[in-house]
């Protein structure tokens, strides 16, 4: 009883060592992420900085830790990955992939543009981590056709995955989190990302090309065999390409609607993935969502549902507002460029599942139309600071263990010394437009 008083009165203290903790054991990659989520929701709970217990008395006990889990961003989350798990099994990103390839006449450096707006546009709508792990075959397949090291195509699809998924609600994770927190909606998102993700898209896409122009050259017969490539046989099952559309469509028309339907993104999403599993063996496509990253997430909330319980989020929003000295520019600048380098070092979800509770103190202090451009910034920085090393996303994780298993082994300064330019263009461009749309 001693030691759980101590804990009550240094609060802050242990909710914030948690945290840390946590940071440095999913920065190390020694232990699975969603393994030290786990434990450290647990310590949270047992040392009583949330509670266990639903009910007090006849009240409603408001630090139960069941509260602070979005379950907005979890369900989400699940459905899009049962959604896009279904629709892969039927080949059609891959014939989308191949159809586009053939109208390049199998010129690398069109390809390599082509695979990154591919990769970006995909990415948008599903997550990233899929996303690479569709386009890496047909990328390996290709470099084999035309004799060259896929290494130039690999590394430009990771930049553009961890670009285009920035541009939508459902896109990138952190994403979720930010539109689940700050109540934004799938066309919110829209309207305020897809023109800067572009122009960062069509600049980064310019420097890959240049960068990487000497490499990619092959023979006139190799870029032919591309060009008269056979993709009369990828769709495996039409009926399930067709159902997958249909849902897809409609998901996604449902997440654009939203203002007029209300329906949240969540319900729109368990509704596609119910649909689709009609047709499906709900046990196998079960064991294809990414339980660790569900865990992952659901600890992490637990969490930070301490340290926000704790006031020690209040206190970092205060400290914000003081250094900035109140200053909307400075805050949001603060935000962006700071978001953009920590993603790049540690992983962007735990980071963004720490700073949406502590912009909303924010919101509390200084008002709504001070907080709004705050969000894009996180956004922003989050999502494209990811660029910057190899372990600053996890598809770019995925795709350098994918690439050294097939010998083609992409080390860490490699992919910095690139990501570092694309990171810097991305922010530099992202400053603009922020001042621009909402600081000027």
């Amino acid at each position: 009883m001693d030691i759980l008083n101590f804990v009550q009165a240094h609060s802050v203290g242990f909710s914030a060592g948690i945290l840390i903790i946590a940071y440095i054991f999913i920065a190390l990659e020694k232990i699975p992420k969603a393994t030290v989520a786990l434990l450290g929701a647990v310590a949270t709970i047992l040392l009583g900085l949330l509670s266990q217990h639903k009910m007090v008395g006849d009240t409603i006990n408001n630090l139960y830790f069941i509260n602070y889990i979005d379950f907005n961003v979890i369900f989400l989350l699940v459905s899009m990955m049962i959604i896009v798990s279904i629709a892969t099994k039927s080949g059609m990103f891959n014939w989308i992939a191949n159809e586009l390839l053939k109208h390049t006449g199998g010129k690398p450096i069109l390809i390599l543009f082509v695979l990154g707006l591919f990769t970006a546009v995909t990415s948008a709508f599903l997550d990233n981590v899929t996303t690479v792990i569709l386009i890496m075959p047909v990328t390996f397949f290709i470099a084999k056709k035309l004799d060259i090291n896929p290494i130039p195509f690999l590394i430009t699809e990771v930049f553009a995955s961890n670009i285009g998924g920035t541009s939508t609600l459902i896109g990138d994770p952190p994403n979720i989190i930010i539109g689940s927190a700050a109540g934004l909606s799938f066309m919110d998102f829209v309207k305020e990302l897809t023109l800067i993700v572009f122009i960062i898209l069509i600049a980064v896409l310019g420097v890959m090309t240049l960068f990487f122009k000497k490499s990619l050259v092959t023979t006139k017969e190799k870029m032919e065999q591309v060009a008269l490539l056979d993709n009369s046989k990828t769709i495996t099952d039409k009926a399930l390409m067709i159902r997958s559309i249909i849902v897809l469509v409609g998901v996604i028309l449902g997440f654009i609607t939203h203002d007029i339907t209300h329906i949240e993104t969540s319900v729109m999403a368990m509704l596609g993935a119910s649909i689709l599993l009609v047709f499906e063996k709900p046990s196998e496509i079960c064991k294809e969502v990414e339980w660790n990253t569900i865990f992952f997430f659901i600890g992490l909330f637990i969490i930070i549902g301490g340290l926000e319980a704790s006031g020690g989020i209040a206190l970092m929003a205060n400290w914000i507002i003081k250094i900035t000295e109140g200053s909307q520019a400075a805050t949001s600048l603060l935000i962006l460029w700071g978001s953009g380098i920590i993603s790049g070092i540690i992983d962007n979800i735990p980071y963004t599942a720490t700073m949406t509770p502590m912009i909303l103190e924010i919101e509390k202090v200084m008002g709504a139309s001070y907080a709004e451009p705050l969000w894009w910034c996180l956004s922003l920085g989050a999502c494209l600071g990811g660029n910057m090393t190899i372990i600053g996303a996890a598809a770019n994780v995925i795709v350098s263990e994918t690439a050294a298993s097939k010998n083609y082994p992409i080390s860490f300064m490699r992919f910095m010394k690139y990501g570092v330019i694309v990171m810097l263009i991305s922010l530099i461009l992202s400053s603009i437009y922020i001042y621009l749309r909402f600081l000027r």
